[in-house]
């Protein structure tokens, strides 16, 4: 790919860019920088990385994570034959005398990861889709393993779920979804009326099926959740106002997204009529997004799910995504599974 003018407007660059923010392998970033140039570091290339990655950096935590780069820069640049701009030799000459006796890395142990998903042509019809096809996530990662590890990257599947989430906005349009804002619900000791509360449509989930432990609380609380018995008959007595018994709704327009059902009422046709708004919607329904890291603990988590009278589908190739990453090669789509899981 021949070298044209290096901005944000040039995919290869808004790849390292957003690869950069990201906190992408420093490896990555030399890869996408030779992208950006044709298979070479050139002046030009530099230049981009100076003003858009190095110059402005976001605060000493990222301190390690630059100076690791730099020295990677500075050796493929020199690899290649080429001049390496001064202002790279200086700001790495200053990170190396920062961080010499490594203390800005250990008090600083947290970190702001912003992942960019970038949304193709054609998406401009999508609800999902911004005007500037670009949409940022900030994520809080820690440094320190000291912390322990749930925080310190972020899951493939995760990023997986987000992917999906945006390429088919009509499947949560006016949906009520669980585990979208952060609520202290333990698995182990959740109880039935509580979780019954939330009347989800959507569960959303990701890495969830890890802990053969664990596996017994979460099918539980799944199949709560999931259970549209138990949400039916407060939904009808909650949301379909208007609506009196003997009577059914005609173009009822209802989701537990919405605070009522609108419809209008007539008469009604026999002693076992339903309420057209309670009857025409879809029971909540789970996604989970997974890696298969051991089977028998997938296995194990089947036959719980069974037990419960879950119903689990692979749906993997049922959707198509948008490649919102294409920067990410740290990022394996294809070794993660996307499952729903509705109650029988």
């Amino acid at each position: 790919m021949a070298e044209r003018g290096l901005d944000l407007s040039f995919p290869p660059c808004l790849h390292l860019f957003s690869a950069f923010l990201a906190m992408e392998p420093t490896h990555i970033l030399i890869s996408l920088a030779r992208d950006c140039g044709g298979g070479s570091v050139t002046e030009r290339v530099q230049s981009f990385i100076w003003n858009h990655c190095i110059s402005n950096p976001d605060g000493k935590s990222r301190m390690p994570y630059l100076k690791s780069f730099l020295k990677k820069l500075i050796v493929e640049v020199e690899s290649q034959g080429l001049e390496v701009l001064d202002e790279l030799y200086e700001r790495f000459a200053f990170y190396m005398t920062s961080l010499k006796d490594d203390y800005s890395a250990k008090a600083n142990t947290r970190i702001v990861k912003c992942i960019s998903f970038l949304f193709p042509d054609g998406c401009s019809d999508l609800p999902s889709c911004p005007k500037t096809r670009k949409l940022v996530v900030p994520l809080q990662c820690s440094l320190n393993m000291l912390e322990g590890d749930t925080g310190c990257s972020i899951w493939p599947s995760s990023l997986f779920l987000s992917e999906f989430i945006l390429s088919h906005p009509e499947l949560f349009s006016n949906k009520s979804c669980f585990e979208v804002k952060c609520i202290h619900l333990p698995w182990e000791s959740a109880v039935g009326s509580e979780l019954r509360d939330f009347l989800p449509d959507i569960i959303l989930g990701a890495d969830v099926m890890y802990d053969p432990l664990c596996l017994p609380h979460l099918v539980r609380v799944l199949a709560s959740l999931l259970d549209s018995e138990n949400s039916d008959t407060h939904l009808c007595s909650e949301h379909c106002n208007g609506i009196q018994p003997g009577s059914k709704a005609r173009n009822a327009d209802y989701s537990r997204g919405s605070d009522t059902c609108q419809g209008e009422a007539v008469p009604d046709d026999g002693p076992n009529t339903e309420y057209a708004c309670c009857a025409s919607k879809e029971g909540p329904k789970a996604f989970i997004a997974s890696v298969i890291r051991n089977i028998d603990t997938f296995n194990r988590f089947l036959e719980l799910a069974d037990e419960a009278n879950l119903s689990v589908e692979d749906v993997t190739e049922k959707f198509m995504l948008f490649d919102l990453l294409p920067y990410m090669q740290s990022y394996n789509r294809l070794s993660i599974r996307l499952f729903t899981l509705t109650h029988l």
